[in-house]
């Protein structure tokens, strides 16, 4: 096999894609490429290129990626993207996720746990916008699902604290304030009958 070319990957500048018979290989730091003399070589044997991409990029990748969940929770999809943005392939960035996932690393069902209670607790959203959230960020339908079943979460009271919390000083039954209200619960994904209870319920208390 044939080594006919060197580019500085177009994600990372710190990594270089090496192109094999005229076909991308792989990308790697530029600190391997260079500890491993590859700029040297114009062929390379199927040995050095299990022993680069056993060793060398799994070993790269699982290093960066052990950090960047140190650093922060994730899920899944966040730590395979974040893995491609810095230039690893998606072969060694999907095995790297995978053995964090095996070691306990990564573990979608504790992250959508934290998520929701953290947005339960900081910015309070229905549960139609938390489904949408964390499916986003890759976490399965079966996850969500029993997570967010097993999650005490009543949207009207949810509702009735929030309005409390941004309109608590005006007069609820002015048809403007009213307005307001509805516009900034429903872009938080609560549903029409739902914020009108909890407005209704506010009015009878006052």
């Amino acid at each position: 096999m044939i080594i006919t070319s060197f580019e500085k990957s177009s994600k990372n500048k710190d990594m270089i894609s090496v192109f094999i018979d005229n076909q991308y290989a792989f990308s790697l730091p530029e600190e391997e490429y260079l500890r491993l003399g590859l700029y040297e070589k114009s062929e390379i044997t199927e040995e050095e290129l299990g022993y680069i991409k056993r060793e060398v990029l799994i070993k790269s990748a699982k290093s960066k990626a052990i950090k960047y969940v140190s650093l922060k929770l994730m899920s899944e999809k966040e730590l395979y993207t974040k893995l491609l943005s810095k230039g690893f392939d998606e072969e060694i960035s999907r095995i790297v996720v995978d053995d964090l996932k095996a070691l306990g690393y990564i573990n979608d069902k504790i992250y959508a746990q934290k998520f929701v209670f953290e947005r339960s607790k900081l910015k309070p959203k229905s549960k139609k916008m938390l489904r949408m959230e964390l499916s986003s960020r890759g976490i399965s339908d079966d996850i969500i699902d029993e997570v967010l079943d097993n999650f005490e979460y009543d949207e009207i009271t949810v509702i009735e604290r929030l309005i409390k919390k941004k309109f608590g000083k005006h007069d609820l039954t002015d048809p403007k304030i009213e307005k307001k209200v509805y516009s900034f619960l429903t872009h938080r994904g609560f549903s029409y009958e739902n914020i009108k209870h909890g407005l209704l319920n506010l009015c009878k208390d006052e």
